[in-house]
């Protein structure tokens, strides 16, 4: 969703730092990992298979991404072209939103710019168990529209943690203004690069 479908304002990686210092802060994670391998996600899945952490500090650590989610989202645009591939797509195929960030932050920023309607699932981290890198997200696609197979899906999106997600679901993926040198470190061959979000339409 985030800078695939609306160009967010999310400051990710003061987000990423103050995940982590809390985190570490609250000695779930060692003080000395180097983050620029690491996306707020990556940190998250860590501290969580540890088991160490109680409710009230789960609850805790999902409130600093919430807070930059929330602010992030407010004043956003959308993609350029979205709107008219939005239009192009709805009837034609089934649609579903995969994001990290709160339900109530990506419902929230898709009805404000009125295309939340255009989508027919919307999975959000309060759906999925685990968050993208996991594919869980698109596996409760998978699962919502148990009619389909993987192999009838396309996702698109702008980070690695996307493009491993949707490999490890068996769907292609499609990288939207991706940054390939961290795609490639992660072991994300996508199935197609795109610059502009309409160029969608060329896969389908």
């Amino acid at each position: 969703m985030d800078n695939t479908l609306l160009r967010s304002r999310i400051d990710f990686d003061s987000m990423k730092r103050d995940t982590y210092q809390y985190l570490v802060n609250a000695e779930y994670l060692p003080p000395n990992m180097n983050l620029e391998h690491h996306t707020t996600s990556t940190i998250i899945t860590l501290a969580l298979s540890t088991n160490n952490m109680s409710t009230e500090s789960i609850r805790e650590m999902w409130d600093i991404p919430k807070k930059y989610e929330v602010r992030g989202m407010k004043g956003a645009d959308l993609e350029e072209g979205v709107l008219k591939l939005l239009d192009d797509l709805r009837g034609h195929y089934k649609l579903a939103v995969v994001t990290n960030n709160a339900m109530e932050a990506a419902e929230t920023a898709l009805r404000d710019h009125q295309i939340l309607s255009y989508f027919d699932y919307v999975v959000g981290r309060g759906v999925m168990k685990e968050i993208k890198p996991s594919p869980d997200g698109f596996l409760c696609v998978l699962e919502h529209f148990n009619s389909t197979s993987a192999l009838e899906w396309i996702s698109v999106g702008d980070s690695w943690i996307d493009g491993k997600a949707s490999a490890n679901a068996g769907i292609a993926f499609i990288a939207y203004n991706g940054d390939t040198e961290k795609m490639n470190k992660n072991g994300v061959v996508p199935f197609g690069n795109i610059l502009d979000i309409r160029e969608l339409k060329h896969f389908l």
